[in-house]
């Protein structure tokens, strides 16, 4: 049965799901920041998924990609599943700007964390409600997952 990580429930809001991924918003306010994780038991890297499993993240991660890249107009997404903290398989989608706080470093530690407001996340929330498309279903809250 599939559980999120703690610590990806701890520091991310729960947007919904798409047939295999669990979208996650990074709670940093610095940069749309989402997050894919694949909700399978037990998987750390993207060859450990079944064949079928991988076609398809790859294109959840595809479409994702795209729309956050138009909605919110960035100059390069940054894709990565890094792994070195949190074991669970998961592929940061970060939109970056070449005004962004940390442009061109990669976004991890460069600038302290700047949490969204209520009102940011519904903001950010409504740009995306059409744009993700019909195989993605909101969660009911958008709120940290036990």
């Amino acid at each position: 049965m599939f559980k999120l990580h703690r610590q990806l429930a701890q520091d991310c809001f729960v947007l919904g799901d798409f047939p295999l991924c669990r979208l996650l918003l990074m709670n940093d306010a610095n940069y749309p920041w989402f997050i894919l994780v694949p909700q399978r038991e037990g998987i750390r890297e993207i060859y450990q998924l079944a064949a079928a499993d991988q076609q398809q993240l790859l294109r959840e991660s595809s479409q994702l990609a795209r729309v956050l890249a138009e909605v919110f107009e960035a100059d390069k997404m940054n894709i990565a599943a890094l792994g070195n903290v949190v074991p669970q398989l998961h592929i940061h989608h970060i939109v970056r700007y070449r005004d962004d706080p940390a442009w061109p470093s990669p976004a991890w530690g460069k600038v302290a964390a700047e949490p969204y407001t209520d009102a940011g996340v519904a903001i950010l929330l409504e740009r995306l409600r059409c744009a993700l498309g019909t195989d993605f279903v909101f969660s009911g809250t958008v709120a940290d997952e036990e």
